[in-house]
């Protein structure tokens, strides 16, 4: 029997070889201008949806051959979707590794729980795959700076799944930030509502026959099966999932921080709870986060219980400046001058809502067009894994702040927390045995 750990190194040494004098240019004219790339799309139940959607959009450069789900009744439903919406029928399996293996699968998207993403992702890289990754990118600060490390020694292209990035009229607003439209920006506020329900207490039940639940949770030490985490709600479960923050707040952040122009702050202070249940959910259901810099700003403000919208709207980023201000969501933008009034707005023409847990878009379009405009021509992504990570590994110090209760004082290059051992502690995690990932 190969054990994972002969399969990876089996799979660090073929992609070695594929990456020597290879870049995503070269690589993008080695397929030729006619050829599609064939995706494989693993972790089916929500945001897979919209992958299949996307490359459907792109479906002259790209096609699904392959779709994977550890649990069988996802996996033959999304397969079936993906056959009637494309005309095609992909190979489906439960395992990655098999993916993995195929040498005519050229890249993977993942959307699996936030566990999986890193460990996934640098085995892509390491079988020779680009990968399409949901945020976060990873489930600690760690496993992030393997991820980019990973990205960079097998010479493979890594696009995080923050959409927004590609957004034409959030490009078009931040480069009028940039270029001075409200002078020298010094506050950003990010923030995202909902109203969800509690998940109860869950119980120990038998593992569902068409679930694999040790391959589930793959690299997470194991748990018993229990009847409230799977599909969804491992979210709110420390060793799954990342909570709001890095569910839903690294979309706004990252618009936040990009507008600013800054990397990691030299300050982060966070403060919340679980007020609105008590239940099995094991993060917080309030957050109120400061990131401080030498001259800058910026705050998230996360309410998954209480469904009160800030500036009319359930998610979006405002960004102050010494002349005016600019409010940015994915419905369009506004800008004000410095006493509040409007001066001008931009509307998309439709509105999105946070109760959307799959989102299918025209940004998600244009950030798989970009990803494989990247592979096939060399053209630069829009949300890269370096830039991706930064803004995950400041929501994860969000959370750090939150579980040791100050604030935490940063190394402003990588982000690391200086002076404090105890939270430091929290920049990674326990892997079961033989499950953790390694560059």
């Amino acid at each position: 029997m190969v054990t994972r750990r002969e399969f990876l190194d089996a799979l660090a040494v073929g992609a070695a070889g594929l990456a020597v004098g290879t870049t995503a240019k070269s690589y993008g004219q080695i397929l030729g201008s006619n050829d599609r790339l064939n995706f494989a799309i693993i972790g089916l139940n929500g945001r897979g949806y919209a992958h299949l959607s996307s490359l459907q959009a792109n479906k002259s450069a790209a096609r699904i051959s392959h779709v994977c789900d550890v649990d069988s009744t996802i996996l033959q439903k999304f397969a079936e979707s993906a056959r009637q919406e494309t005309g095609e029928s992909p190979a489906t399996d439960k395992d990655f590794r098999k993916i993995l293996e195929m040498k005519d699968v050229d890249a993977i998207t993942i959307a699996t729980p936030d566990h999986w993403h890193t460990p996934m992702a640098i085995a892509g890289l390491q079988a020779g795959k680009h990968v399409y990754l949901e945020k976060p990118c990873s489930h600690n600060a760690a496993e992030g700076e393997m991820l980019v490390q990973a990205q960079r020694k097998y010479q493979r292209l890594v696009q995080m799944g923050t959409q927004q990035r590609s957004s034409a009229h959030t490009i078009e607003v931040v480069d009028k930030i940039h270029a001075g439209i409200i002078g020298r920006p010094y506050f950003a506020q990010a923030w995202y509502v909902n109203s969800r329900k509690s998940i109860g207490t869950g119980k120990g039940a038998p593992v569902p026959p068409q679930l694999d639940w040790d391959l589930w949770q793959g690299p997470a030490p194991r748990r018993p099966y229990t009847d409230n985490v799977h599909p969804y709600n491992w979210h709110w479960f420390r060793i799954y999932g990342t909570g709001e923050t890095l569910n839903n707040g690294t979309h706004e952040v990252d618009v936040c921080r990009w507008a600013l122009g800054v990397d990691y702050p030299k300050r982060v202070a966070s403060s919340g709870g679980r007020y609105h249940f008590k239940d099995d959910w094991e993060f917080y259901d309030t957050l109120v986060t400061s990131f401080e810099y030498d001259d800058k700003m910026l705050s998230w403000e996360g309410k998954s219980c209480q469904g009160m919208k800030y500036y009319g709207r359930d998610r979006g980023s405002i960004i102050m400046g010494t002349t005016g201000t600019v409010l940015i969501d994915r419905d369009g933008y506004e800008i004000y001058d410095l006493k509040g009034n409007k001066t001008s707005e931009f509307k998309v023409g439709k509105t999105t809502s946070s109760s959307d847990l799959i989102g299918r878009d025209s940004m998600t379009d244009a950030h798989f067009a970009n990803f494989i405009a990247g592979i096939r021509k060399g053209e630069k992504l829009n949300a890269p894994i370096a830039v991706g990570n930064v803004a995950v590994t400041m929501l994860q110090l969000s959370n750090i702040s939150w579980e040791v209760n100050r604030e935490l004082r940063l190394d402003t290059k990588d982000g690391r927390i200086q002076g404090d051992p105890e939270a430091m502690k929290m920049w990674g995690r326990e892997y079961e045995p033989g499950w953790a990932p390694h560059v």
